[in-house]
């Protein structure tokens, strides 16, 4: 099992400026939000991100975008682009041999007329499939993610039976999961809930904690029995800064 952290939009560090506090810290695996690697400077190569990586003994997922885009548009053309989005970051993970990619399943405004949520949730299925299915032909595995509720959006996968039903339609065993804990907690589960689900679908966690009320994205104490009850290739700390990394590690419940 791998311990580590994800890269946000908001941190000032460069990639091997983040692997190296990461490494400093005795983490050994980094998650590469493909909006931070959108935004300036300009970012290194997938293949000199494996590189790097292998210089630092760290192993790497990817996390399609999930902002100014959707796999369940019912705009045909901006679901395509969405779709080529997830291509191009299961092309870059091969490239940089890392070991996941991280999906969004797509999302459909709640004031919208019940034909476009229809609409929404048949091509939702649509671009899993056809990601699934080049996922398998990379060889590199792609996880759905369960979402947090949100008052303006439908989402697919804030329930552990929703997920279920997802997994179900899209049919394709090549799609793992990404079980996010701070997302189950939100939404009133336990993360035991999600995991008894899907099973051994889960691939990678997302690992934050939240009072239950926002999404908040703290430091999660005793995240470590999570981890290894979960026995899962791929654990990531999701923060708000990197500061807070080092928040995990340095409460007596982490250890």
């Amino acid at each position: 099992m791998s311990v580590g952290a994800a890269m946000d939009l908001r941190f000032e560090a460069t990639v091997e400026e983040f692997v190296d506090h990461v490494t400093a810290l005795g983490l050994d695996h980094v998650e590469l939000k493909r909006e931070y690697l959108h935004a300036p400077p300009e970012p290194p190569s997938a293949r000199e991100i494996g590189e790097l990586a292998d210089e630092y003994g760290v192993t790497l997922t990817y996390h399609a975008p999930f902002r100014d885009w959707n796999l369940g548009s019912f705009n045909e053309a901006s679901r395509a682009a969405s779709v080529d989005q997830v291509k191009a970051t299961l092309d870059d993970a091969a490239a940089a041999e890392a070991g996941a990619v991280v999906v969004h399943g797509g999302s459909v405004p709640r004031r919208y007329p019940d034909r476009v949520k229809r609409k929404a949730v048949d091509n939702a299925v649509t671009s899993l499939r056809e990601c699934a299915r080049y996922a398998e032909y990379v060889g590199v595995p792609l996880c759905l993610e369960n979402q947090p509720r949100s008052e303006d959006v439908v989402r697919y996968t804030t329930t552990p039976a929703d997920l279920v039903d997802l997994l179900g339609t899209v049919d394709n065993d090549a799609l793992k999961i990404t079980l996010d804990v701070g997302h189950a907690k939100v939404n009133g589960y336990d993360w035991r809930a999600f995991a008894d689900a899907v099973g051994d679908r889960v691939y990678v966690v997302h690992l934050h904690d939240n009072d239950g009320t926002a999404d908040e994205h703290d430091p999660l104490p005793g995240y470590r029995e999570i981890v290894n009850e979960l026995d899962a290739p791929y654990n990531v700390f999701e923060t708000k800064t990197i500061d807070d990394i080092e928040r995990y590690l340095a409460r007596p419940e982490s250890i």
